[in-house]
């Protein structure tokens, strides 16, 4: 087995598409085809299934998926330890950042990181707050950005940046207009919500818990797994929702949607790192560059 035939499978798993996957990689689809089954027969097991033109990951595929990965980003960390001593020069840098962080406050610093390190190649994954946590835990990813807090004595969590949450309805939705929601009318209400796990969600829990009322009082009408989605919810009508004010500052300024007082704590964005495994040197300049972004800010 090598590391390219894992990377073949990774990115074939990804996309659940050879043709795709061989784009991908720059490679000839009959090498990615060859590869797949060169990894199937020597092992005698299958790892998708082929239904009509398209494929599906096995629940062998689906295992060996994450064991794939966890081995690449070891090769990965080996690979910027050795791009260190270059002095920046060449490496990846793997990264996972919840939805709110990669959409709205991360982009900037990483087209900073960019023109001050062209050579190092950026991987940016995407999920809430909990597999942002996985991914560093695991070592898929070696910087976490979350929104969320996360208890777990294996990683370190450094404050980068401070966020606002505002509580968004409908124009014309009986919250509207109101000066100061009591606890009875946020029970009242119906609630477009993120997913369990998004650093977004806990932090309306907390709010809500802090004002003497149970999470669990608030009608969940739907969970849904970005925040496009639970915009475009809240501003057909399905309830209230609490998000980033850099999500929810465009629709707000077309009258989409409105803003209800609520008091709401800022929170503090954050970076995940694993407190055993190697720091590089990529990883450092980052957080270098943010921290002197956040100094011209002003930020906390």
């Amino acid at each position: 087995m090598t590391l390219d035939q894992l990377r073949i499978f990774v990115a074939v798993a990804e996309r659940q598409h050879v043709t795709r996957a061989a784009e991908a990689l720059n490679l000839v689809q009959s090498a990615v085809s060859a590869a797949i089954a060169t990894l199937e027969g020597r092992h005698a097991v299958k790892l998708f299934h082929r239904v009509g033109r398209g494929i599906e990951l096995t629940e062998a595929g689906r295992l060996f998926l994450a064991e794939a990965r966890a081995v690449l980003a070891r090769a990965e960390a080996a690979e910027q330890v050795l791009a260190d001593l270059s002095g920046l020069r060449r490496g990846t840098l793997a990264i996972r950042a919840s939805q709110t962080i990669a959409g709205h406050w991360l982009p900037r610093h990483l087209v900073a990181f960019r023109a001050a390190y062209p050579d190092i190649v950026l991987r940016l994954g995407i999920g809430n707050t909990a597999q942002a946590a996985e991914a560093v835990r695991s070592g898929v990813a070696e910087l976490g950005f979350v929104e969320g807090a996360v208890e777990d004595d294996g990683l370190a969590s450094l404050p980068v940046a401070e966020d606002r949450l505002v509580l968004v309805v409908r124009p014309g939705h009986e919250l509207a207009g109101c000066s100061q929601p009591a606890p009875s009318d946020l029970a009242a209400a119906s609630w477009v919500l993120r997913e369990p796990g998004s650093g977004t969600r806990s932090a309306l829990e907390s709010a809500v818990a802090a004002a003497g009322l149970a999470p669990d009082a608030l009608t969940v009408a739907l969970e849904l797994p970005s925040n496009e989605a639970v915009l475009a919810a809240v501003a057909a009508g399905a309830g209230a929702s609490v998000l980033s004010e850099a999500v929810v500052a465009p629709s707000l300024r077309t009258g989409t949607l409105v803003a209800v007082p609520l008091g709401l704590p800022a929170r503090i964005f954050r970076v995940l790192r694993h407190k055993e495994r190697y720091r590089s040197r990529a990883a450092d300049a980052l957080l270098d560059l943010i921290r002197a972004a956040s100094t011209e800010d002003g930020a906390p």
